[in-house]
């Protein structure tokens, strides 16, 4: 059988009106979906990381900058009361447009450092530019899902989302492959500021494309008092969802912290070049593809349960590897490229799992709020892990220099995730599951790239639309009408 033209994979990728008629209005999302790739990959990643180890971040600073975009979660629902006002369009418009100013700073930052030295405010200025950037980002994230939901006819969300994954891979993939280029070629700032200035290209024509998405039917909104109302019953009310948030939270708390500051170890401590961690960060993306695409073709059949216990179970081994690499260099160059291996396919096995098992445990007349107090709550107490830990892994020993971490905290920390993958596998088995009961997953579009944020775009709030209502956005699209 001939190879496709690479013209016309592309045109399946993003199609046309030729290739998926149903599907080509929106073809400017799914670029869109590329271009931010290209963003959160430097300005939320590894390259964040290693930027603020270099200007002399301490692990406290690291923890805030990385769990920004979680701890703002609250900003994301407070957001949606702006929905029924302005609409999708205009709210995320706004968002992703104020945030590419907060990119400008960390450019300014990498042009400046190899002339001025590093200085004190570099870092705390990094880290402000970075919350604002997340605190822009969230008030968009309240639009997005909804506002796909709301669009794309039903008969056609599945390839969207598909073709959403699909693009977003590359457009991360090829970024962690840019950058670790970079840092082999250039030195750190001329790297860096080459970064960011394709982060700052990708948030720009990501916004354009946005621009190009029709926009939906102003949303009903669930209220703020009802979900202040409800949310505290959903919470500490005795059953299966409260006992299944508690343990999604354990789990948060424990993984969450671990790529950024196994990367700021790596590069602090044994001194591995950027280029090698970005590197590494290729492996655990590949690690999260491996793991997608076995598990995607298995969960119908196996259920949710044992690929939970499945990431569980790499996270126990990830936490006795790490522990052992502390105390001594255990398995040296191939033992972190195995590591990191693992790691992809435990936090991606745990996220295609907790997306499929959630909506069996939810009534289907409270789907919203639940899944979103579950989205909201995880996200937020995930997002304390790193600032905990960060301010225990600060060099306390004064010997240190700028940009050092407490490696023996670091060892206990991992012993602390190891005890707590046990203890969440003995939960997880006890879960009860039908895997005869047939129930549609959640759906976050490149959920899957972004494992430790795919809980913050839980949180939706708007009431979804009626089967009638789906039903008429299916008959409008298939007449050609357009929002």
């Amino acid at each position: 059988m001939p190879a496709e033209h690479p013209a016309a994979v592309l045109h399946h990728i993003f199609p046309t009106k030729k290739t998926d008629p149903e599907l080509a209005p929106f073809r400017s999302g799914l670029v869109f979906g590329f271009f931010n790739a290209l963003t959160w990959q430097v300005g939320l990643g590894t390259p964040l990381v290693l930027f603020a180890q270099q200007l002399g971040a301490t692990p406290l600073q690291v923890g805030l900058a990385t769990s920004f975009v979680l701890l703002l979660t609250p900003i994301q629902v407070l957001s949606t009361a702006l929905l029924p006002r302005y609409g999708f369009k205009k709210v995320m418009l706004g968002g992703w447009g104020t945030r590419s100013i907060f990119l400008v700073v960390p450019i300014v930052l990498a042009a400046l450092a190899p002339w001025w030295g590093v200085r004190g405010w570099m870092a705390h200025t990094l880290v402000w530019s970075v919350f604002f950037f997340c605190l822009c980002r969230s008030v968009g994230a309240a639009s997005f899902n909804p506002w796909i939901y709301a669009i794309v006819p039903v008969t056609a969300r599945g390839r969207y989302f598909a073709n959403d994954q699909f693009v977003a891979s590359i457009g991360s993939v090829v970024t962690l492959l840019t950058c670790a280029g970079l840092f082999a070629l250039l030195p750190v700032y001329h790297a860096l500021l080459i970064q960011y200035a394709i982060a700052l290209m990708g948030s720009t024509l990501s916004f354009f494309a946005l621009k190009k998405l029709p926009d939906g039917p102003k949303p009903t909104a669930i209220g703020v008092a009802e979900v202040l109302r409800d949310t505290p019953r959903h919470i500490f009310s005795p059953g299966l969802f409260r006992r299944y948030l508690w343990i999604v939270v354990w789990y948060s708390v424990i993984s969450t912290p671990i790529p950024a500051f196994i990367a700021y170890y790596l590069k602090s401590v044994p001194g591995f070049s950027m280029g090698e961690i970005i590197g590494f960060e290729v492996v655990r993306y590949l690690g999260v593809f491996l793991a997608a695409g076995t598990i995607r073709h298995r969960i119908d059949r196996a259920g949710a349960k044992p690929f939970l216990m499945m990431s569980l179970g790499l996270y126990l081994a990830v936490s006795v590897f790490w522990w052992a690499f502390l105390r001594g260099g255990f398995g040296g160059v191939p033992g972190v490229i195995i590591a990191y291996l693992f790691l992809g396919m435990g936090v991606s096995g745990w996220t295609i799992a907790n997306l499929g098992y959630l909506p069996k445990i939810v009534p289907e007349g409270e789907r919203p709020l639940m899944v979103s107090i579950h989205g909201a709550v995880t996200s937020c107490l995930g997002g304390c892990a790193p600032i905990v830990w960060g301010w225990f892994l600060k060099d306390g020993t004064g010997a240190g220099a700028a940009g050092a971490i407490d490696v023996s905290v670091f060892g206990c920390f991992f012993v602390v995730v190891a005890v707590s993958a046990v203890a969440l596998l003995a939960l997880v088995g006890k879960l009860p599951e039908n895997t005869e009961e047939k129930v549609e997953p959640l759906t976050i579009g490149s959920a899957v790239m972004r494992p430790f944020r795919a809980m913050s775009y839980l949180v939706n709030l708007v009431l979804p639309p009626t089967r009638a209502e789906e039903n008429e956005t299916t008959d409008r699209d298939a007449g050609g009408e357009r929002r």
